[in-house]
C-alpha cells in the first residue's frame, strides 16, 4: 500500500496519501496535474487483481458507472487498466459516510432523514434509467457533504468487495441491507437497489436496523420471512405516511414494492406537499390554547376567515397572471408568426452541391448566411475525402426562405480510411466490443464452445488481429461459452433508452449488435423494436438489434 505514495500514474495523477481502503482496492487522495484538481483514485489491490473473473467485471462495471452523471451520484472521471494496474479516478467528496453521521447522531429527524433519502431515490432513478443497478446501497457507500447534499458512491463497484469478503470468509457487512431475492442467490434488479434504500430510511427513522441477528445466515432469513418492527413504535414522533412508504419500499415480495425510484420520489413528494400545505396551527390548533370553549370557537372563526381571505388574494394573482400569459403569447405570435404573414417571401434556387468538397461549401460565407447544412459522413473508397455525394433537397428547387435558413442534407465521403483489427483474444467480450467499435467497426458476435477459453472470452476474431480494413467493417468476434449451452431469457427493452437497453443487453448475457432508426410517435433516442421476442428463451450471447425512435414525423 504504501509503495503507491509519491507515484505518479500513466504521468498525470500524483499520489498524496491513504484515505481508506475495501475488500478489494486502496482508496487515494491524488493531484490530477493535468487539470490541476484533487481526485480519489482506486487501486485494485493485488490479490483482487489476480483474479481474472474479478478484475474483467471490475473493468466493465467501471466503463459502465463512467457514464453516469449526476449531482448525487460520485462522478468517475477516469478508468486505467492493463496487464500491472486497475484504477478508477473519482470525484474526492469533502463528508463523512452516512454510517458515521448516523452513529453520531442516532435516529435522525424525519425531514432530515427524508431529505437524505430522496436523493438516493434520485440517484438511483439515474443509475436505473441507464441499466445500472448499485447491488449495494448501505450508509458505508453513502457520501453526506456539509451542506446536506448526499453522494452515492461505488456503483456497481461495492458488490464485487463483497464478494471478495465473502471468499475470505470474512463477515458481510450489507447483510443488514441486502434483499430478500439477493440473499436467495437470485439477479437483483432496480428493486433491488429500492429494497436496500428502504432498510436505510428504516435505520435513518428509527436509529436501528430492521432485522438483527447472531449469524449471517439468520439475518438472510429474517430478509426473506420476518415482519419488521413497528417503526412507530420505535419512534413515535415519526408520522404514520412515512412508515407506510419506507414498508413498502422494502416489502419482501418485489412484485408489491415501487417498481421504481421515480415512484418512490413521488410518493416522498407528495407528502411532502401534504404536509406543508397544513401549517402546524391549523395541524393542530388547540394546543397552544386553554381548554376555554369561547376561545377554541374565536380562534377556528379566524381560521375559516383567514382560509377565505386567502382564497381570494390566490383567485385575484392566479386571474393576474392568465392575462400576463395571454399578452405574453399575442407578442410572442406577433414577432415570430403573425408579423411574417405581411412580409414578402424570399425563395432560393438550391444550387447543385454534389462533387463539390465540404470544407469550401462550408467556408463560404454566401451559402452560411442562407443555408442550414446537415452532414452525414459515408465510408467511400471512390471519392476524396470531404467529397459531397448526394444531396437532399435535390439542386434546382425553388425553397422559401426560413429565419434559420434552408435545411439541406449532404452526404460526404470520408474516404479510403483504414482501421487496424486490435488484439482482443482471451479479453472480457464486453470490453472487446467496446474497443472494436472505438475503432470505427461494425461487431457480430460468434458463440463458440471451448475447452481451453473461459466462458465470456474472446477466442478469435475474423478478420484476425493486426489485419486492415476499411472503417465500418463488419468483424466477427468469437466467444467462449466455456463446454456447457446456457439458455438465457431476453429481456424486455422496449421503452428504454438505446444506452440503457444496450447495457441491459449485456448484462443479460446477450450481445448488442447495431441500431437502426426510423420515425415513431415516441421520444427520439427511445427503443421501439428489438430483433429477438422478449421473454423467449436464446442461446447465450445471441445477438440483439435495436430499433429506435428518431421522434415523431416534423411537419412543414
Amino acid at each position: 500500500m504504501k509503495r503507491w505514495i509519491g507515484q505518479t500514474l500513466d504521468g498525470r495523477y500524483e499520489i498524496v496519501s491513504l484515505v481508506g481502503a475495501g475488500g478489494m482496492a486502496w482508496v487515494f487522495r491524488a493531484t490530477d496535474h493535468r487539470l490541476n484538481r484533487d481526485v480519489a483514485v482506486k487501486i485494485m489491490k493485488e490479490d483482487a487483481a489476480s483474479d481474472e473473473s474479478v478484475r474483467s467485471r471490475f473493468c466493465a462495471e467501471s466503463h459502465a458507472v463512467a457514464m453516469l452523471s449526476h449531482p448525487n451520484i460520485v462522478a468517475v472521471y477516469d478508468v486505467s487498466h492493463s496487464d500491472e494496474l486497475e484504477y478508477i479516478v473519482m470525484e474526492l467528496v469533502d463528508g463523512v459516510t452516512l454510517l458515521q453521521y448516523m452513529e453520531k447522531k442516532g435516529a435522525l429527524p424525519w425531514n432530515e432523514a427524508l431529505h437524505f433519502a430522496r436523493q438516493i431515490a434520485k440517484a438511483l432513478a439515474h443509475a436505473h434509467s441507464r441499466g445500472i443497478i448499485h447491488r449495494d446501497i448501505k450508509p458505508h457507500n453513502i457520501m453526506l457533504l456539509r451542506d446536506g447534499t448526499i453522494k452515492v458512491a461505488d456503483f456497481g463497484i461495492a458488490a464485487l468487495e463483497n464478494e471478495l469478503h465473502e471468499q475470505n470468509g470474512e463477515a458481510v457487512g450489507s447483510i443488514h441491507y441486502i434483499a430478500p431475492e439477493q440473499a436467495r442467490g437470485e439477479y437483483p434488479d432496480p428493486r433491488s437497489d429500492i429494497y436496500s434504500l428502504g432498510v436505510v430510511m428504516f435505520e435513518m427513522f428509527t436509529g436501528r436496523k430492521p432485522y438483527l441477528g447472531d449469524t449471517i445466515q439468520e439475518i438472510a432469513v429474517k430478509h426473506m420471512n420476518a415482519d419488521p418492527p413497528s417503526m412507530t413504535g420505535l419512534n413515535p414522533s415519526l408520522p404514520p405516511e412515512l412508515e407506510r412508504i419506507t414498508l413498502k419500499a422494502m416489502c419482501a415480495d418485489r412484485t408489491r414494492r415501487y417498481q421504481t425510484a421515480n415512484e418512490l420520489v413521488e410518493d416522498i413528494d407528495r407528502f411532502l406537499y401534504d404536509r406543508e400545505s397544513v401549517s402546524p396551527e391549523e395541524e393542530n390548533p388547540l394546543n397552544a390554547l386553554e381548554n376555554d370553549p369561547e376561545e377554541k370557537a374565536a380562534h377556528r372563526r379566524l381560521l375559516r376567515l383567514q382560509r377565505r381571505n386567502a382564497g381570494r388574494v390566490s383567485w385575484l394573482g392566479g386571474s393576474f397572471l392568465l392575462l400576463a400569459a395571454f399578452l405574453g403569447l399575442m407578442l410572442f405570435l406577433w414577432n415570430f408568426w403573425i408579423h411574417d404573414l405581411f412580409q414578402p417571401a424570399v425563395r432560393v434556387t438550391l444550387p447543385d452541391f454534389v462533387g463539390q468538397n465540404y470544407d469550401s461549401i462550408s467556408m463560404n460565407p454566401d451559402y452560411l448566411s442562407t443555408y442550414s447544412f446537415h452532414v452525414l459522413y459515408m465510408v467511400d473508397t471512390e471519392h476524396a475525402p470531404g467529397t459531397v455525394l448526394s444531396q437532399s433537397p435535390n439542386p434546382g428547387r425553388s425553397i422559401m426562405m426560413s429565419p434559420g435558413g434552408v435545411e439541406v442534407n449532404l452526404s460526404v465521403a470520408t474516404g479510403d480510411t483504414v482501421a487496424t483489427v486490435p488484439d482482443v483474444s482471451n479479453m472480457d467480450y464486453r470490453t472487446a466490443t467496446a474497443l472494436l467499435r472505438q475503432v470505427g467497426l461494425y461487431i457480430e458476435v460468434v458463440n463458440s464452445y471451448a475447452e481451453t477459453v473461459d466462458r465470456d472470452r474472446v477466442i478469435r476474431t475474423d478478420p484476425s488481429a493486426g489485419a486492415e480494413v476499411t472503417t465500418a467493417s463488419l468483424i466477427y468476434v468469437y466467444v467462449s461459452c466455456g463446454t456447457e449451452k446456457r439458455i438465457l431469457t431476453v429481456p424486455n427493452l422496449i421503452g428504454l433508452s438505446e444506452e440503457a437497453a444496450i447495457s441491459q443487453i449485456e448484462s443479460n448475457g446477450f450481445s448488442y449488435g447495431w441500431s437502426q432508426r426510423e420515425r415513431s410517435d415516441l421520444m427520439a433516442g427511445t427503443v421501439v423494436g428489438q430483433s429477438l421476442t422478449a421473454f423467449s428463451t436464446e442461446e447465450e450471447h445471441s445477438m440483439i438489434y435495436l430499433t429506435v425512435s428518431e421522434g415523431p414525423e416534423q411537419l412543414p
